[in-house]
């Protein structure tokens, strides 16, 4: 099947190398996503695509593609990088494979609090962050909320890290969560997501993490009985931008297209709180234990984890960001 769906990923670049392209007088750029047209963050584009029409006097124009209508998360970041596509959402976690410094969204208890994580991202560390996937033929552009993740099981509680001990636990492809699974005491088993509902049916693992919202949007409330609320992770949302695509824009246009991309962060934000508080009466409503264990185990638990990138980059980043107030 490999040879197949190269071909059939080589026929999608192909078909789409008209990015960025000129209809009419407008420019038109191409953003797939692989979320559905409820989730906050594909609002938040739509919102996006809104403001630069607006800002441009219809001079621009964004064609968003939801649902993994193109591919993959990942395929859709190369499609990116080769600039075929003109934008894509990825999550922080899986974006470290291309980007070595975006390990340190994947790494636990970075942040003290949602309020603190908007501080550092709108901070100069997370400017710099934007640029960091420039290595990649990428450019971030902002960060969308995507929550803090917590555990989620088919039929036990989790109240301590010892709770976790042999169990198996899906996690996004990202080494650094399954580092930190495994220091929960755990076994990481990173599935693709579309696949997840079927693995927690099915038993191929005991539970897996993620922010309220996504599990409930995802339906693994029906099988996951469990849901605490430790928020190991805060790990964002980034759009990014071909470079390709961003060196062919002109000053005016990357001018709109970013003011629009800063409106709909901040409305997104505002969305996302909406999303998860509802989600939770959701999931709550449908039968779900919701708990709210105490943190300091779990941060215990991976302190060592953490120590063990002093003297690197990713320590210096880590050290960064907690020195913001």
């Amino acid at each position: 099947m490999r040879p197949v769906r190269a071909l059939a990923f080589a026929f999608l670049a192909a078909c789409l190398l008209a990015a960025c392209a000129r209809h009419d007088g407008v420019t038109v750029l191409k953003l797939a996503h692989s979320l559905d047209t409820g989730h906050p963050v594909h609002q938040g584009m739509m919102f996006m695509a809104e403001r630069v029409a607006d800002y441009s006097g219809g001079r621009m124009r964004i064609d968003i593609y939801p649902g993994g209508q193109l591919g993959s998360e990942r395929e859709l970041v190369e499609l990116v990088q080769i600039g075929a596509l003109d934008l894509t959402k990825v999550s922080a976690s899986p974006l470290e494979a291309f980007v070595p410094a975006m390990k340190v969204f994947s790494l636990p208890y970075v942040f003290r609090s949602r309020e603190h994580a908007h501080r550092v991202l709108d901070s100069e560390i997370g400017r710099r962050l934007l640029e960091a996937p420039l290595i990649a033929r990428l450019r971030g552009l902002g960060y969308y909320d995507a929550g803090s993740r917590s555990f989620y099981m088919v039929d036990d509680p989790v109240a301590t890290p010892a709770d976790l001990v042999g169990k198996k636990i899906r996690v996004m492809k990202s080494q650094t969560a399954v580092e930190m699974i495994a220091a929960f005491g755990g076994s990481a088993t990173p599935i693709a997501w579309g696949e997840l509902y079927t693995a927690l049916q099915q038993g191929v693992v005991d539970g897996a993490e993620n922010n309220p919202p996504s599990f409930y949007r995802s339906r693994h409330y029906e099988t996951c009985r469990y849901y605490a609320l430790n928020e190991h992770t805060t790990v964002p949302d980034i759009l990014l931008i071909s470079l390709r695509t961003w060196e062919a824009l002109t000053p005016e246009q990357r001018e709109w297209l970013q003011r629009a991309v800063d409106d709909s962060v901040a409305y997104q934000r505002e969305l996302w709180q909406v999303a998860t508080q509802e989600a939770l009466d959701a999931v709550r409503a449908a039968g779900v234990e919701v708990t709210h264990p105490d943190k300091q185990p779990f941060i215990d638990a991976v302190a060592e984890m953490k120590a063990a990138w002093n003297g690197t980059p990713v320590g210096a980043l880590l050290r960064a960001i907690e020195a913001v107030e």
